[in-house]
């Protein structure tokens, strides 16, 4: 047990539910993790639907919430009862209608699920504005195009943040870049787009439905506004032990695309981070309207801006199989070989290999990728009797595929657009082995990646900073003078830039991707 004391009520909690972990970051007075706690999930593909169950999402969070705890206790001998603030978020988009008795309508459609085709591409033509399909408005009116019987009930819909948020503190409110991922936001009026509302009530009007869209969206609240209190229900549902205290203040909840921008201090305008995790995006904070491209999502800032987002479904899953292969194999050959260690040495290795890859080709879609429009995805390794089959080569190439989507839809960006990327921060999963991730990456963009000594805590991380931006005493200061003045004015950067070569074989290496991708399309249809 560590004899440093800490007081819990200077303390900041941040949960994030990712896809694969749910995790928790208490931070202190300086802004720094203190205690951190786990619990490791999986959603499920069930009647051809992408979800977790309503007793997963509960039992997780309070199995995260009690691994939390454990680490207060072990290392400061505190029982955790209160900290200063709390603030939830998720992964962002999906489908949870409730009815007015907060029964859920239907199973929880994740951001996973490419069931929304028809639904996403009438609201793009009808608002000028691209609808991606993961989208809750998109997911809402694909259900009103199926006929499904439980939309005429919906009296709320919400996100799974949104959610976890209204079971805590009985408050129907989300923050703005949560609420941007459900619906178009104007960043002047820091609301619903008011045009596209109209527009979207009179697109279903004929249906006779009790509710107009407004009705049964989440209020929507900017980083640094109050968002209610724990009530005590809610305390006994995050701590069933009942340790924890109601009336702890809790901060909009947001999606992991706003944390990923906090934990990255990057929400100012010509500021870009990359989330890279079960899922990868790119997050470019931008200073003029852009044109509409299926590729490329309009979100916002915590606090409202304007961000162009290229959001890929796919990332690390693929990686993710292949280590637990070769985990498998050391176990079979007696080695007791630890996962975290496994996983480094596997990405070390990517650094021996060509720099093009050496002839091998992978697609890691576990799931339909709007981007390179696929409804549905399988992940695929290819190569030619000629090539260099090493380790080297093999890790090199699902690292280099686990970027290929996100440079795809970047193209456009940069391209089309005429958006600069200067520079880049990386957060997430795919940057925990130090350099590998960031030299991947830098390879792929062609410009510097930073990755900051908590890139590794990613959103919860990002999300406690932002409870805690809710519980500064100058309430004049914007959340960007307060991330670059107070959180990361001393902040530990790693920065790398590619070289030359690496560039150049990403390039050489993505051009034979997309001349291979109908092989990919074609195993959509007979695997």
């Amino acid at each position: 047990m560590e004899t440093e004391m800490i007081d819990l009520t200077k303390t900041v909690l941040g949960i994030e539910l990712g896809s694969t972990r749910i995790k928790a970051v208490l931070i202190g007075e300086h802004y720094v993790p203190i205690a951190q706690g786990s619990h490791t999930w999986e959603n499920q593909l069930e009647n051809g639907i992408w979800t977790y169950s309503l007793d997963a999402i509960h039992t997780g969070l309070q199995a995260c919430y009690a691994d939390l705890k454990r680490d207060v206790k072990e290392k400061y001998g505190l029982t955790l009862t209160t900290v200063g603030a709390i603030g939830i978020s998720a992964m962002m988009h999906g489908y949870l209608p409730f009815d007015k008795n907060d029964n859920l309508l239907c199973p929880f459609r994740t951001w996973r699920n490419t069931v929304t085709g028809e639904a996403a591409s009438e609201l793009t033509a009808l608002f000028g504005f691209n609808i991606p399909q993961r989208w809750s408005i998109a997911h809402l009116y694909q259900a009103v195009l199926n006929g499904e019987k439980h939309v005429k009930d919906i009296a709320y819909l919400t996100t799974l943040a949104g959610y976890i948020h209204y079971l805590l503190t009985g408050v129907k409110a989300v923050g703005i870049g949560e609420a941007s991922g459900m619906f178009p936001i104007d960043s002047k009026t820091l609301d619903y787009d008011a045009g596209m509302v109209e527009k979207f009530n009179a697109l279903i009007a004929a249906k006779g439905f009790s509710w107009k869209i407004r009705d049964i969206l989440p209020k929507v609240l900017v980083a640094g506004e109050k968002a209610g209190k724990l009530t005590e229900k809610g305390a006994r549902f995050l701590d069933p032990d009942g340790d924890l205290v109601p009336d702890i203040l809790l901060a909009p909840c947001e999606g992991d695309a706003g944390t990923g921008m906090a934990a990255t201090n990057s929400v100012r305008v010509k500021t870009g981070n990359v989330s890279a995790g079960t899922s990868d995006f790119a997050m470019i904070v931008t200073d003029k309207p852009l044109g509409v491209h299926r590729e490329i999502d309009m979100v916002t800032t915590p606090d409202g801006k304007p961000v162009a987002m290229v959001h890929c479904n796919n990332c690390t899953s693929d990686i993710n199989a292949w280590v637990e292969l070769f985990g498998e194999f050391a176990r079979m050959i007696g080695s007791d070989i630890d996962k975290g260690e496994l996983y480094t040495r596997l990405f070390n290795t990517a650094l021996d290999g060509d720099a093009d890859c050496g002839g091998l080709i992978s697609y890691n879609y576990f799931s339909g990728e709007g981007v390179t429009d696929l409804d549905e995805g399988r992940p695929i390794f290819a190569r030619m009797q000629n090539c260099s089959f090493t380790l080297a080569n093999f890790m090199r190439t699902h690292l280099y595929s686990a970027l290929a989507t996100l440079k795809i839809g970047l193209d456009i960006l940069t391209g089309d657009e005429g958006v600069k990327i200067e520079k880049l921060y990386g957060h997430g999963g795919f940057f925990k082995t130090p350099r590998i991730g960031q030299r991947m990456l830098s390879a792929a963009v062609g410009a510097p990646v930073s990755v900051m000594e908590t890139a590794g805590e990613g959103g919860p991380y990002g999300m406690a900073l932002l409870a805690a931006y809710c519980l500064r005493q100058d309430q004049n200061e914007t959340l960007e003078d307060y991330l670059d003045k107070k959180v990361f004015a001393d902040a530990k950067t790693v920065t790398i830039m590619a070289e030359p070569p690496d560039i150049d074989g990403f390039a050489v290496f993505l051009t034979r991707y997309k001349k291979a991708f109908p092989v990919e399309h074609k195993a959509t249809e007979v695997l």
